[in-house]
């Protein structure tokens, strides 16, 4: 029968001094790693650049781990899988090479039988991972092998990976039909007959369906073979709900089995309009999304799956319902996660196709260097293989609503950018705010009459769509186009299906009245309402993702930051205002917020009737990444004019109306005098409040967990927030203390981090300042059981212990 090897566990790892292609030798500094494992987040950043992304370590690293296999598996088929290296990985296995795979963001394996050595002799592995162009990549990607390995041993008569492919054509509420493919592999030297039995089991584990087809294959032969099933009463997936079946796949051969494969499914509906935009199980629905960039802040690139859960279940708590994976494919983890809390996600491939793009200003590349050089010189090989690959592994997943070829490419292709109009110094027109320039036909002769180089972007984008579809022919594609005036007519969008618009809602009724046969959505948008608010009044308009659901590493060109502010969360997955602001407009449950700040600071004057205004009127439609600042506590100098900044779902608060202000924030006017600030929110079935009380200095720390065990399985985390309070027991968040955690028990401490936009050295530390009062700590198990104790200390002051279960592994 099938085994599937956690092949994580007793790992070496070196940094290469040469650009070798052999491993280094014994004497090399080799450390013990587990993976997965991201280098660049363990070692010292640089800061002396403009360009955060110039930080990020790079360099050649070396994996290498012993395998032995037992006697007993001569004559089975053994593979390994890799589900991403960041990047330019080759395998080796003794000695011998089994090839490259330069993209960072794809799962791939290899075949290892024919080099096995079995019995007592071992075999090595390696994995050379070539990072030397560190800065390859617009954002933060981490080094290495950052996602799960598994080793699978199977008969060599055995289902293919990804093999199996489940559909469901027809969904009615007293029947679903299950369309079942198997690709099936006969790697003996003579024919086989066998019986493929597959089932079907509902959440609870009770049998639905089951079918057996006897069949036969010949020598070194590949089939692919198909069932239907009917399941009764079925249970749709949904946000709200993501019910998910299990199908298992056997093979038996003379009534043994030999080979048996299990995957998860959801039975929903996922079908959308140009005129009325998307539906999910034959309801209408708004897509209230975000993109996500793959880090996890303090954590790098390497993030466990219990660092996303919480991040998403964060966002889920605010309304959200839908991820964009920008730019790139997520990991497998990231998925199934997806599945089962119910998110629909739109899975990316790649952010640059044929042209490379500027890492350090974001548009078509200026300068060639080595250090920059990313996954463009390889998609002309490698485009095919990499988009098929993210299909095939992920085209299960019910979460999947649609495929995306790829993110603001047409940039980097020459006189896209020229023929819109938008940078001629003889009109107005403004990329972001204006209609464009000139009439459609005037966009077609500019269009035609530029030069487009040896690369036209229509037919790139056609072959990906074609590959796309050869794969999954049930789900739209899209693309995020940052300059949709063209990219209607240039034969661009005829290969998608959906058109997602980059910062472009100047265009959505544009882009209905010109192309009324294309989809449109808001593909990335500003964390403001005047971004979400069309998709409200339009019923064309499916919703929108905003940029972005969480701070991540790198993309930006500001010194001393660590990357990108303009999340709903930070780094830390913290809550920022823009959270709350979007939690009124997503959320059905009464909610109310505010933050605080210096009239003098701020983005605000007083009108005439001393009424806070925007410095420049109508500036808040023109807001773009990031908030406004702000401040979270209420502390400052007596008689200070203070700006209240409030958030709420309901028409009024006191005096002032939800509806007399066009940003959708209430203002006030205050001068501080300490005590407690208190908005109070009238709901229907009772009031809400937001307190903020005028803190003094530190006293005291208060220590949380977000669990009470942990399972000593290697991968399980908890989150351990602490926060300064005074002798009042009152949240102070003015002033700032460096926390030292103090940890006992079995552990690795994977980071500390505090949500700041600030850059680190490190934060694989027990030692961490505190931002608004408050940081983060990250603590993952080892698989020793025992209790784990932490406490946090900031010079005098320190917390009350928190002890954490720490639970045997039963699996």
């Amino acid at each position: 029968m099938r085994t599937i090897e956690d092949f994580n566990l007793d790992w070496k790892f070196a940094k290469a001094q040469q650009a070798s292609s052999q491993p280094p030798g014994p004497d090399a500094p080799w450390q013990s790693v587990r993976l997965p494992h991201d280098w660049s987040i363990y070692e010292a950043f640089a800061h002396n650049s403009t360009s955060p992304s110039d930080q990020t370590p790079g360099g050649i690293g070396w994996y290498s781990k012993q395998l032995c296999m037992p006697e007993t598996a001569a004559g089975k088929t053994t593979r390994i899988e890799l589900d991403g290296v960041y990047n330019n990985s080759t395998l080796w296995i003794n000695g011998v090479s089994l090839g490259d795979h330069p993209y960072g963001y794809t799962a791939f394996s290899r075949d290892l039988t024919p080099h096995l050595r079995y019995g007592a002799s071992a075999n090595t592995i390696a994995v050379r991972v070539d990072r030397r162009a560190y800065l390859d990549c617009r954002w933060y990607s981490g080094s290495g092998i950052y996602r799960n390995v598994k080793l699978v041993t199977t008969d060599p008569l055995s289902i293919d990976q990804w093999g199996t492919v489940i559909t469901t054509p027809q969904i009615s509420a007293d029947a679903c039909q299950v369309s079942l493919t198997n690709a099936i592999s006969n790697r003996h030297n003579s024919p086989r007959r066998f019986n493929l039995t597959v089932q079907l089991f509902d959440e609870a584990g009770a049998q639905v369906s089951e079918a057996t087809s006897r069949l036969e294959l010949g020598a070194n032969q590949r089939a692919t073979y198909q069932q239907s099933h009917s399941i009764g009463a079925p249970h749709r997936w949904d946000i709200d709900s993501p019910y998910l079946y299990r199908v298992r796949c056997m093979i038996s051969v003379d009534g043994n089995p030999v080979d048996q494969s299990e995957t998860s499914f959801g039975i929903r509906q996922f079908d959308y309009d140009s005129a009325t935009g998307a539906r999910l199980n034959g309801r209408s629905i708004l897509l209230k999304g975000v993109c996500l960039h793959q880090d996890g802040g303090g954590v790098g690139a390497a993030v466990p799956d219990g660092v996303w859960e919480r991040r998403l279940r964060l966002l889920k708590e605010a309304g959200c319902n839908a991820i964009r994976t920008a730019h790139n494919p997520p990991s497998e983890g990231f998925l199934d996660l997806c599945d089962r809390m119910g998110f629909l996600v739109q899975d990316e491939a790649f952010d640059e196709f044929d042209h490379p793009k500027d890492k350090r200003k974001n548009y078509k590349e200026r300068v060639a260097e080595e250090v920059t050089q990313g996954y463009t010189r390889y998609f002309g090989q490698w485009g095919e293989t990499d988009i098929k690959s993210m299909v095939q592994r992920d085209r299960n997943h019910p979460s999947i609503v649609m495929w995306s070829l790829g993110n603001e490419v047409e940039w980097t292709y020459p006189n896209y950018g020229a023929a819109t109009g938008y940078w001629d110094k003889t009109n107005e027109a403004s990329y972001y705010w204006t209609l464009p320039p000139h009439d459609t036909e005037t966009l077609k002769e500019n269009f035609a009459a530029l030069e487009h180089g040896d690369h036209v972007l229509a037919e790139t984008a056609a072959k990906l769509s074609t590959w796309v579809r050869e794969m999954d022919a049930t789900r739209p594609v899209t693309a995020n186009l940052v300059l949709p005036s063209i990219g209607h007519f240039s034969g661009y969008t005829d290969t998608l299906d959906m058109v997602g618009y980059s910062y472009r809602t100047v265009l959505y009724d544009y882009g209905r009245q010109n192309y009324p046969e294309k989809l449109i959505y808001g593909a990335e948008n500003w964390c403001k309402w005047s971004e979400w608010k069309p998709a409200l009044e339009k019923d064309f308009m499916p919703g929108i993702f905003l940029w972005t659901g969480i701070n991540y590493l790198g993309e930006t060109s500001t010194s001393g930051r660590r990357g990108s502010g303009s999340g709903l969360l930070d780094f830390a997955a913290f809550d920022t205002p823009s959270y709350h602001h979007f939690k009124t407009f997503w959320n059905d449950s009464p909610h109310v917020f505010a933050s605080t700040v210096a009239l003098a600071e701020s983005d605000y004057k007083l009108d005439a009737d001393d009424e806070v205004v925007d410095q420049e009127e109508g500036a808040w439609k023109r807001r773009t990444w990031g908030w406004q600042p702000y401040n979270l506590h209420w502390n400052y100098t007596a008689g200070q004019q203070i700006v209240v900044e409030v958030f709420l779902d309901e028409k009024s608060h006191g005096r002032k109306k939800l509806a007399d202000f066009a940003d959708r924030i209430i203002k006030w006017s205050l001068p501080f005098a300490p005590g407690t600030l208190r908005a109070v929110g009238r709901a229907p079935n009772a009031d809400i409040a937001y307190t903020i009380h005028t803190a003094a200095e530190p006293a005291q720390i208060a220590l949380s967990a977000d669990k009470a065990a942990i399972a000593a399985d290697g991968y399980d985390v908890v989150h351990l927030t602490a926060q300064l309070l005074d002798q009042s027991g009152n949240p102070v968040r003015h002033c700032e203390r460096e926390i030292t955690f103090d940890i006992n028990g079995e552990y690795r401490l994977l980071a500390t981090d505090n949500g700041a936009n600030k850059a680190r050295d490190r934060y694989d530390t027990p030692n961490c300042p505190t931002h608004n009062g408050r940081c983060l700590l990250i603590l993952q198990s080892t698989e020793a059981p025992g209790p784990i104790a932490v406490q946090a200390k900031s010079d005098s002051i320190k917390s009350q212990p928190v002890t954490l279960a720490g639970q045997a592994n039963t699996t």
